[in-house]
C-alpha cells in the first residue's frame, strides 16, 4: 500500500519537468551535487581542524619537578606571608555614570 512503484516515479519526474523545465533541471542538477561538494569539505576540514586542536593541546614537553626544598609551617625557614589582599573603593554604578 504504501510501497514506492515505478509509476510513482514516472510521475514524479513529469510535475518536475513541467515545473522546472527540461533546460533546468541539469542546471539544478549541478549545482546541488557542488553544493554537496563544498558541504563535504568543509566538514572534513572541521574535523581535520579539531584533530589539529587536540594535537595542539597535549602538553610540548614533560612535566619537571620543582627544584628546592619544601618547608611546612612551624619548620625553620618557612615564611608566611602577612600581606591582606588589595581592596579596591566601591564605587556606586549609578553615581559613576552621572558623573560623566
Amino acid at each position: 500500500m504504501g510501497a514506492l512503484k515505478p509509476w510513482h516515479i514516472i510521475v514524479f519526474v513529469v510535475v518536475l519537468v513541467l515545473l522546472f523545465g527540461a533546460k533546468r533541471l541539469p542546471d539544478a542538477a549541478r549545482s546541488l551535487g557542488r553544493s554537496l561538494r563544498i558541504i563535504k569539505a568543509e566538514t572534513k576540514g572541521l574535523i581535520d581542524e579539531n584533530n589539529d586542536v587536540a594535537e595542539k593541546a597535549e602538553p610540548q614537553h614533560a612535566r619537571q619537578p620543582l627544584n628546592g626544598e619544601v618547608y611546612q609551617p612551624g619548620q625553620q625557614g618557612y615564611q608566611q606571608s602577612q600581606q591582606p589582599p588589595a581592596q579596591q573603593p566601591y564605587v556606586d554604578p549609578v553615581q559613576r555614570t552621572n558623573d560623566r
